[in-house]
């Protein structure tokens, strides 16, 4: 069984099908499409079981940009956690698709595990917050909203400066609110964080 369905939506031939395969190899179940309309098209005739699933699309396309794809899928009340790719001067541009919810970005070259590991981060934050989560929902019970927000930007391995950025606040404001979120939690690094955020605390 594969760990979760990606859906891959990139117009560079090149790029899309090494990507595929790299995910393919990861263990996952790739489905690949070269512009917005072609996925919303097959997705629309999909049947959904209850299986993981996780949207990887390149922010500057021609057709439908992936904000535009971003702005649809909400639309239409499609719910998928959403992985950006972005070339480097794209970056304003991912900071305003995380304040729409996007669970992450980012920037092209990564490495394969950076990739990999967004899924997996982006996935299992969607199950947590469908389902309710086990282990870390008492603490995160105690986070102000905007402690949450700060906390899932932190998970996504966003530095402070782009955290400020999504949320609209200084810098030193982000420092404020993770130091309380991490001491509310009862946690003192990132990994026991995620642990935490992902229900495995």
């Amino acid at each position: 069984m594969s760990e979760a369905r990606i859906y891959l939506v990139d117009d560079n031939d090149g790029f899309r099908e090494s990507t595929a395969w790299l995910l393919e190899t990861a263990g996952f179940e790739v489905q690949a499409y070269a512009s917005g309309p072609a996925f919303l098209d097959a997705y629309g005739h999909e049947r959904h079981g209850g299986g993981a699933q996780c949207l990887v699309s390149d922010i500057r396309m021609p057709l439908m940009s992936g904000l535009q794809l971003q702005e649809e899928l909400r639309r239409r009340g499609i719910g998928l956690p959403l992985v950006f790719v972005t070339a480097h001067g794209d970056v304003p541009l991912a900071v305003e698709a995380m304040r729409k919810g996007a669970a992450n970005f980012l920037e092209k070259p990564f490495g394969d595990e950076a990739l990999i590991e967004a899924i997996r981060a982006a996935v299992a934050h969607a199950r947590s917050h469908a389902g309710g989560g086990e282990g870390g929902d008492d603490r995160l019970a105690r986070l102000s909203p905007r402690e949450r927000q700060v906390m899932d930007l932190v998970v996504a391995s966003k530095p402070n400066k782009i955290i400020a950025d999504v949320l609209g606040i200084s810098v030193k404001t982000v420092e404020l609110h993770r130091s309380n979120m991490m001491n509310k939690l009862g946690v003192r690094s990132l990994p026991e964080l995620m642990k935490v955020a992902l229900g495995h605390g």
